[in-house]
């Protein structure tokens, strides 16, 4: 039977110690089959354990091997398309519960890491960094924005206050945001991981969904095994596959790219990063950086649509990293990795239900640390018969992209070159 194992990354080579999880072998009953072992996945799975539900999850690969293991390691809130997005498109009314909604998968996070004592490096301070006016005006209008919905732990910084927290000279100026931050990803999905076996929930790696019966008791089959349940989740995201044809219709895997540096001295890593707060800039295909725990620079960028994988991502990457930080042109990079992230046409969240029993979230559009722990909190809602806030997502809508699945990908790389040349050009 194939063993997939973790990418080359930095995370990877600094995973805390889990336990072997075996294949599944067998026909298995439960409650809720939930399929994907990443955040959307682990979340869903803690908070229906935590009802009483008896869960089993389902894991193609290992757990967090997908964008939950992979990504920059930032707590950043809000969705990809921000509050005033979603009013314009769905008005006020729904507006309102999605913006309350926006600021609480942090509040998730790091309730998980106190409640099951997670080891991931949580620090706390995100910072969104303005390289043009018209970017520090959107910054002041998204403070007022998120201001508006409750969340107040933001600070407008000037060019020199923004010097103060990482030394960087491309920058005008940015907005502070003590309720964001950054963890080390994969240890977070392994905490979460061993928080779900902690309350009998089940882990099967190495399990890939490759077929669902539908109907009123549905059945998961992987290659050696199957699974009855009343429910099913699917959260598989951009690593899912063919499973649902439905779900692949609407949505595209792309690659983001991200290198780590070797460890820096002591002096060199908080004279880049005084206060240890990670950093995203404001460009429409954005850079985003932050200091690891044993103090390596972890950046990251760029966007591959349809999710092929570069020949060079050192070369990608760490021009860009120069760019911001010219004092680390001696710097070696010890690790280079590739990992997907699944973009809708919104860059809105897709949730929904398939039939009675089979309910799904994906599509969170390169925003989706803090968005898939409240995800799995409203699915669980949802099964527990608390529909409400599911609804609110549900009734998103969503649309193809244009030309269909051949035409996709080299369209939405036109609209990236455009917003990417405005950004350059400053408009």
């Amino acid at each position: 039977m194939a063993n997939t194992p973790y990418p080359q990354s930095y995370y990877a080579a600094s995973a805390n110690p889990v336990p072997p999880r075996p294949a599944l072998q067998e026909e298995v009953q439960t409650d809720v089959c939930v399929i994907g072992a990443g955040y959307t996945g682990l979340s869903s799975a803690l908070f229906l354990l935590e009802s009483g539900f008896k869960v089993t999850v389902l894991e193609a690969a290992k757990v967090g091997f997908g964008a939950s293991g992979r990504n920059g390691g930032q707590i950043v809130n809000s969705y990809s398309r921000d509050i005033d997005v979603i009013e314009r498109t769905v008005g006020p009314k729904q507006a309102q519960l999605l913006g309350h909604m926006a600021f609480e998968g942090g509040r998730i996070i790091r309730e998980r890491v106190a409640k099951y004592n997670i080891q991931c490096d949580l620090k706390d301070g995100g910072v969104f960094a303005a390289l043009t006016p018209k970017q520090m005006g959107h910054l002041e209008s998204q403070k007022r924005l998120w201001e508006r919905f409750g969340h107040t732990q933001l600070e407008l910084m000037d060019q020199k206050r923004i010097r103060e927290v990482v030394d960087c000279d491309q920058y005008i100026g940015g907005m502070l945001d003590m309720s964001g931050g950054h963890i080390h990803p994969l240890n977070l999905a392994l905490g979460e991981a061993a928080a779900v076996e902690s309350l009998g929930g089940k882990i099967y790696e190495q399990s890939p969904a490759i077929r669902i019966e539908r109907g009123a008791n549905p059945v998961v089959h992987t290659p050696q095994g199957k699974v009855r349940a009343k429910f099913i989740i699917v959260a598989g995201n951009a690593y899912l596959g063919g499973l649902v044809p439905e779900l692949a219709a609407k949505s595209m895997p792309c690659g983001t790219q991200v290198i780590t540096t070797e460890p820096l001295s002591e002096d060199l890593a908080r004279s880049l990063l005084p206060q240890d707060y990670c950093v995203e800039d404001c460009n429409y295909l954005l850079d985003y950086y932050r200091l690891t725990g044993d103090k390596r620079l972890i950046f990251g960028g760029g966007v591959v649509y349809g999710a092929r994988d570069p020949a060079n991502i050192e070369a990608i990457i760490r021009p860009k990293m120069l760019k911001a930080f010219p004092q680390l042109k001696d710097v070696k990079i010890d690790y280079a990795w590739t990992g997907n992230f699944l973009l809708t046409l919104s860059r809105l969240p897709q949730v929904g239900r398939l039939g009675d029993n089979i309910y799904y979230s994906q599509g969170c559009s390169g925003h989706g640390v803090t968005y898939t722990h409240l995800a799995g909190k409203v699915l669980a809602e949802a099964l527990r018969g608390q529909a409400e806030r599911f609804d609110a997502f549900a009734e998103l809508p969503h649309y193809p992209f244009p030309g269909g699945q051949l035409l996709r990908v080299p369209f939405s790389a036109l609209g990236a070159w455009y917003y990417s040349l405005r950004d350059r050009l400053g408009f």
